[in-house]
C-alpha cells in the first residue's frame, strides 16, 4: 500500500491505472478506522481493480469545535489496519492545504431539502461541508464507484442527490451497517466511550428493535411516545431526536402511507458522547 499525502501524487500513481481502464473504487473517511469502514474497503476491492482510502478529518463539516478537536487522530494505526488487506490499496491523508489551499471554508449546497431533516437540522453547516468536501474528493480521486456505511444514511441520500445534481460521473454503493457484537452501530466516537458507557448504549440498538417490531401494528404517533418514554426512564442516555422518516424524501412521516419505504433515525448523547443510528422499517 501506498501513502500520500498530497493530490499530485496520488493522481500520479492513479494515471497509469487509468491507462489500464482499471475500475477505481473509493472509501472516504475521516480515520480512526473500524471494522466498518475495513468492510466498505473489502468490498470496494471485491468490485474493483484499485481503491483509494482518503483519510481526512474535515473541518468544514463540524459545527461543534470541541467536537473537532476531540476526534480520535490514530492516522498509524489506520495504516496498519488497511495494510493488513490484501488488494491494490491506495491511501491519501492530506493536510488542509492540500485539500483547500490557503482559506478553509465550505460551499454553500441545496439538496431538494434532504439537509433541513434530522442530522442537518441539528447541526448547521454539516451537509454543506460534506458537499463540499466530497466534490474536492471526487475531482481528485475520479473513482468509477464510492462506497459510504448506512449508519450515516441521511449522508448517503445527501451524497447521492449531490452526484446527480452536479452530474458527477460515480456510482454511490450504500453498506450495511456493520455492529459491535452488544449491537452498537461501529463508529468512530465509540473509542471515546468508557466501559460503562459502551455498555449503556447498547440501549439504542435494543430501542430501535422493538421499533422495528412494532412497525406494522402501531401508529406511528404511539410509537414516537414509547420511544420518548424508554430514554425518560434511562439516566444513561440523552435522546436528542428520534423520527420515523421516507426513506426516499427523509421527511418525517404521521401516518404510514403505502407502497412508501420507512426507516427510523435517532440520536442520542451517551455522557459527551453523540450516537447516531438507524434501522429500516419495511
Amino acid at each position: 500500500m501506498v501513502v500520500h499525502t498530497d493530490k499530485d501524487s496520488l493522481s500520479s500513481d492513479l494515471l497509469p491505472r487509468r491507462k489500464q481502464n482499471n475500475k477505481i473504487g473509493f472509501v472516504p473517511t475521516m480515520g480512526a478506522l473500524h471494522h466498518g469502514h475495513l468492510s466498505l474497503v473489502e468490498k470496494a476491492l471485491i468490485e474493483n481493480d484499485s481503491v483509494v482510502v482518503s483519510i481526512y478529518v474535515n473541518p468544514t463539516q463540524f459545527d461543534n469545535k470541541e467536537d473537532l478537536n476531540k476526534y480520535p487522530r490514530i492516522l498509524q494505526k489506520d495504516i496498519q489496519l488497511l495494510q493488513d488487506l490484501s488488494g491494490d490499496i491506495l491511501l491519501y491523508a492530506p493536510n488542509n492545504e492540500d485539500i483547500y489551499g490557503e482559506k478553509v471554508s465550505s460551499k454553500h449546497f441545496k439538496y431538494e431539502g434532504l439537509e433541513h431533516q434530522m442530522e442537518g437540522a441539528q447541526r448547521k453547516g454539516h451537509f454543506d461541508g460534506v458537499g463540499t468536501i466530497l466534490s474536492i474528493l471526487f475531482d481528485i480521486v475520479k473513482p468509477n464507484k464510492a462506497y459510504f456505511g448506512e449508519k450515516d444514511f441521511q449522508q448517503l441520500q445527501i451524497v447521492r442527490k449531490l452526484v446527480e445534481l452536479q452530474q458527477i460521473p460515480v456510482e454511490i454503493i450504500g453498506c450495511p451497517i456493520v455492529r459491535e457484537n452488544n449491537g452498537l452501530a461501529m463508529s468512530s466516537r465509540n473509542k471515546r466511550l468508557s466501559e460503562k458507557e459502551f455498555e449503556e448504549a447498547a440501549f439504542i440498538y435494543k430501542t430501535l428493535q422493538k421499533v422495528k417490531r412494532k412497525f406494522s401494528t402501531t401508529s406511528i404517533k404511539r410509537i414516537n411516545h414509547f420511544v420518548k418514554e424508554q430514554f425518560l426512564h434511562n439516566s444513561c442516555l440523552k435522546l436528542e431526536y428520534f423520527e420515523i422518516a421516507n426513506e426516499e424524501t427523509l421527511v418525517p412521516a404521521k401516518h404510514k402511507m403505502k407502497d412508501n419505504k420507512y426507516r427510523a433515525f435517532i440520536a442520542v448523547h451517551c455522557g459527551n458522547v453523540r450516537l447516531i443510528d438507524n434501522v429500516p422499517l419495511n
